[in-house]
């Protein structure tokens, strides 16, 4: 009986270190995945401002350009405080190249690749939120480790709101072949300064 419980013990505790590999191997290839597509980000984001003869969108990008830059060194930070550096998926991959591509090309229009862009800020603020709720789950170490993911969170929620505001003014343009009330840039400034608040809110 002994020898029998004994084995138990020896499975379970086997089990759990498999567990804790899988979460490692997991996490660690998750923020590679960010990473890769952090860059893919800037690099599309600078490619619309070539594309893009609008001065007021312009500068929306450009400042979403510095932010993104800012929060790639986060994002790098973070692997390398994680310690445990690993490769994007073959799929994540893929996806990073086909974007790329899109974004260079002529098969979309401007307002579809704004609405890719848009697709793809989305992605990382999920798989940020996401990253930081897994790591709030396992161990105060860990979450300590992936809070500064939390503040490249919000900041990709802001860049959404200006990416709707782009997307109505680029669509408007493109479907209607008018210009936009010009006026919508207030409200979408209002919004961006509540999430702000959240931000200051969640990091103090």
């Amino acid at each position: 009986m002994e020898k029998i419980s004994l084995l138990v013990i020896t499975d379970k505790t086997c089990s759990l270190e498999l567990i804790i590999m899988a979460d490692v191997t997991n996490i660690a290839t998750k923020l590679a995945d960010l990473k890769l597509f952090q860059n893919v980000l800037l690099e599309s984001e600078q490619k619309l401002i070539a594309q893009t003869d609008d001065n007021t969108i312009c500068e929306r990008l450009e400042g979403m350009i510095k932010s993104d830059r800012e929060n790639l060194g986060i994002i790098e930070a973070a692997i390398s405080r994680y310690g445990n550096a690993a490769e994007p998926r073959d799929i994540t991959q893929q996806h990073a190249q086909k974007v790329s591509q899109m974004m260079s090309g002529s098969e979309l229009t401007l307002y579809d690749k704004y609405l890719q862009l848009e697709l793809l800020k989305h992605q990382q603020t999920m798989t940020g939120l996401v990253l930081h709720k897994v790591a709030q789950s396992l161990n105060d170490e860990l979450q300590d480790l992936m809070e500064p993911l939390n503040r490249v969170n919000f900041e990709n929620r802001a860049h959404q709101e200006i990416l709707k505001g782009v997307l109505y003014f680029v669509g408007t343009r493109e479907i209607a072949g008018k210009e936009p009330d010009m006026g919508l840039w207030a409200s979408i400034e209002q919004g961006i300064a509540a999430l702000k608040g959240a931000v200051s809110s969640a990091v103090s």
